[in-house]
Order: C-alpha cells, then sequence, then structure tokens
C-alpha cells in the first residue's frame, strides 16, 4: 500500500470493546476484524450487506466499538489491514508495480514519503524528553529481533559512542534475563513493527511490570506495543519492495541520539578525542604504501 498517510490516532481499546458486545453483534462483526483488508473499501450498506445485516446495525456497533463514525473505522481497518500483512503481501504488491523503471520511481516516491513524515511529524519535544530520560536512566535496555535486530545494534553502536550504559538484545532468552535486572531507575526500548515480534512485546511488558520507563518505537497506533510502553514513538515502514522499509526508523533514531548526546557534551568530546587518535592510528584501519 504505497504512499499511505500512516499513524492516525484510533480508539485504544477496541478489542475489549469488542469483547464486550453482545453475542450477536460479536458475530457480525467478528469476520471484519478477521479480514479488514476485505472490507476496508467498502461503504456501510455493503459492509452491512457482506455480514448480512442492516446498515443501522453496523453504525450502532461502530459507535459502540468506540468510533465517532464509520470514516473513523475504516481509518482503523486500514491500519489493522496494514498491521497484520506479510512479506508475500508486500512482494505482490511490488511485483505488479510493471517494469523496473516503474517500481524504482515508486519506491524513490515511498522513501521521500516516509522521510517527510519525520521532518514533518514527528514531535520533537517528545524526542527531546525521551532523550532526557535516557541520560537519567542506570542502565537502558534495547529490545529488536529479526529484521529489527540491526536498528537495536545501531542505536546501541552510537549510544555507546556518547557513553550511555546501553545493552542491544536481540534474542528471546537473552531479553528474559535482562529484563529482569531491571527496576525503577532503568529505562527500556523496545523496536518492532506490524504485529509486533513476540519476544519484543512482552519484553517490554515484563520492564513495565518492574517499573522501568518504557518506550516502544512502532509504525502503527495499533501496535500491541501501545499496550505496555509509557509512550509510542510513531514512524512509518512503508514500502513497496519485498520487505519493511526502516528509512524513517533510522532517521528517527538519528534524531534521538543526536539530542541524546548534547546533554552529555562534555563527556561525548572526551570519547571523540580517543576515538580521533584511534581512527589515525588504530589497526582496524586500511593502511596504504604511502
Amino acid at each position: 500500500m504505497p504512499h499511505r498517510t500512516p499513524l492516525s490516532p484510533v480508539p485504544a481499546d477496541v478489542p475489549e470493546k469488542l469483547e464486550l458486545l453482545s453475542r450477536n453483534r460479536q458475530a457480525i462483526i467478528r469476520p471484519v476484524f478477521e479480514n479488514p483488508g476485505e472490507f476496508v473499501l467498502l461503504n456501510v450498506r455493503d459492509l452491512a450487506k457482506r455480514v448480512d445485516t442492516a446498515a443501522a446495525t453496523v453504525v450502532r456497533i461502530v459507535r459502540e466499538l468506540g468510533f465517532e463514525s464509520y470514516r473513523e473505522f475504516q481509518r482503523y481497518l486500514h491500519e489493522l489491514a496494514v498491521k497484520n500483512s506479510t512479506i508475500l503481501d508486500t512482494a505482490q504488491s511490488s511485483l505488479a508495480a510493471g517494469s523496473t523503471s516503474k517500481l524504482l520511481k515508486s519506491a524513490r516516491k515511498q522513501i521521500a514519503a516516509n522521510i517527510d513524515f519525520v521532518t514533518d511529524r514527528v514531535d520533537l519535544l517528545q524526542v527531546q524528553a525521551i532523550a532526557q530520560r535516557l541520560h537519567d536512566a542506570r542502565r537502558i535496555l534495547l529490545i529488536g529481533g529479526d529484521m529489527a535486530a540491526m536498528l537495536v545494534e545501531y542505536l546501541e553502536y552510537r549510544l555507546l559512542i556518547a557513553g550511555f550504559p546501553v545493552t542491544a538484545v536481540t534474542s528471546p532468552g537473552r531479553t528474559n534475563h535482562l529484563v529482569r535486572s531491571l527496576g525503577e531507575q532503568d529505562m527500556a526500548i523496545g523496536i518492532s513493527f506490524r504485529r509486533g515480534l513476540r519476544m519484543t512485546i512482552e519484553g517490554i511488558q515484563h520492564a513495565r511490570e518492574r517499573g522501568a520507563y518504557c518506550v516502544g518505537i512502532t509504525d502503527s497506533t495499533l501496535s500491541p506495543l501501545s499496550r505496555f510502553a509509557n509512550e509510542l514513538l510513531l514512524v512509518p515502514t512503508n514500502s513497496v519492495a519485498f520487505a519493511a522499509s526502516y528509512v524513517a526508523p533510522v532517521a528517527l533514531l538519528e534524531l534521538l541520539t543526536a539530542s541524546a548526546a548534547t546533554l552529555r557534551r562534555k563527556e561525548v568530546a572526551n570519547r571523540l578525542q580517543d576515538a580521533d587518535y584511534e581512527q589515525r592510528h588504530g589497526y582496524r584501519w586500511y593502511q596504504n604504501e604511502s
């Protein structure tokens, strides 16, 4: 679904309200939640026809679920369809794009749209507040697996340069062990997109239970991270290729680490002096004969 405008605010307690509906109304609306992509483009009359009920009944159900209008419910279905999509869904869209030239132009446009979101819509005051919490934390645990492992390792590397007490974990077992040591003076950041990786969601859940301040980085307000994190940083991962795009998440991490580094200017300067000598004379760097 290229060029989507993501992250529209939606009611956070829809699953709970769904369970409070009468059995008859649950039976009517559950097929819509199970296959949101099949219903998202339907107007209220057509959706009612598909689920064999009256349009007025659909409107009442939508309002009982906490939506102010059917249009708002459609936005929710759109977010739900995107959240539940798989790599195959994305790949099918890219394969249908036509020629390579057309695909590349579409991909470039999507990359620009993702960056524009960071430029125009990321709340810099929220970024600064989270950076302050990073500065104050006794320990910082970064949790992310699968493809998001590269993001937590990237964030760890940048924060280590600035002297932060940070550890990245990318496997379930290690996550479980390290979360147990967290407390009220600590912080955990979980990075996971779409439906959410189990190890990341449960890691943040347990970190929150132990009193750590938890931040989720994700691409939808429907992410299960929203249930357990103290706050969310939202960025799109829209892509016309066969996998999610991390252009926007990387840009967000740059903003976060830049803000955090300003709180440790002296320490960062001292560390960079050591790094400067190593970069000029260290054995890691290729040296030509000259």
